[in-house]
């Protein structure tokens, strides 16, 4: 793991770069540092929350602010956090950010602390498979999240994060169209992908900026890259292969990359993009996958 460093060094964060509510709160999350465990699990459904807390015992709070939803309780005794995030990478840039403030940064007086906090950041979410093999209701974990959204380029040392070879491939592979941002590929934190081996479908899974083209789905307008799904279907590299489509993962991992987090994405399986189907009444499958991570969770204690 890389562990940015301040480019205050040593000065305290100006207010219109952290902004920090009246009660003490991150801006946008409405968390307050106390509030924040070390384990947080992300869902991008505010509605999902309590669907999580469900399970939780000890609920100190529920916080809501716009899509932002927030309880934090405990599960076989570990403390979590559970938050919604919305849809978006540009969403996962204000959460991931934000967390590592209430987890890193000194709210009183706006310093970096010297020791820093390693948050186990799990998202867990729906996403649609492009592999025939890959079933209805199965679980992918996403050892490697793709960046087609550009959210990591506005970011410095993006390259020391990336896996370079892959992303050249995959450009050469797809024929990237040059009006498209540079995509990125990155590694989940190890810790979490070996939580999640033998009970997960290894997955390597893009993270598109929109539900709809950047997903290759034509409703009226046609797509800069009309082969884009067999294109997509078709790569490999190192061992791995494209398995599935989701929105959030790729920010997760390189943010959490960057600022020294265990982070990773876990979806389960309600579409089919290569067998054109779906799974309308997919919250059994939802519930199952959320009593897993919480188990496997617990283990990290």
């Amino acid at each position: 793991m890389i562990m940015a460093a301040s480019v205050y060094q040593g000065k305290p964060i100006p207010e219109s770069e952290l902004i920090i509510n009246d009660d003490g709160s991150a801006f946008h999350i409405h968390l307050k540092p106390e509030e924040l465990a070390d384990t947080v699990i992300l869902v991008g459904d505010p509605g999902r929350v309590d669907m999580v807390s469900e399970y939780l015992d000890d609920k100190e709070f529920r916080h809501q602010s716009r899509e932002f939803v927030s309880v934090t309780g405990k599960y076989k005794g570990v403390r979590m956090t559970v938050l919604s995030t919305g849809i978006g990478t540009d969403n996962i840039d204000i959460v991931m950010n934000e967390l590592d403030a209430l987890a890193n940064i000194d709210f009183s007086t706006r310093m970096v602390r010297e020791r820093k906090r390693c948050l186990n950041i799990l998202r867990i979410g729906t996403s649609g498979a492009i592999q025939p093999d890959i079933p209805l209701g199965s679980f992918v974990f996403s050892h490697i999240s793709v960046g087609c959204d550009g959210l990591l380029n506005w970011y410095s040392d993006r390259d020391s994060i990336a896996l370079l070879d892959f992303e050249d491939a995959f450009k050469v592979h797809v024929g990237w169209d040059r009006h498209l941002p540079d995509p990125y590929f990155v590694m989940a934190g190890e810790k979490m992908s070996e939580l999640f081996a033998g009970c997960t479908l290894p997955g390597m899974t893009v993270s598109a900026s929109g539900f709809y083209g950047p997903q290759g789905r034509v409703l009226r307008m046609p797509l800069a890259m009309p082969d884009m799904l067999a294109k997509f279907e078709s790569f490999s590299h190192g061992g791995f292969r494209i398995t599935n489509f989701e929105m959030e993962g790729s920010a997760i991992a390189g943010i959490a990359a960057h600022l020294g987090h265990n982070a990773g994405t876990v979806c389960a399986i309600i579409a089919h993009r290569y067998l054109k189907s779906s799974n309308p009444d997919y919250k059994p499958v939802v519930r199952s996958l959320i009593r897993l991570c919480l188990d496997r969770l617990a283990e990290l204690g």
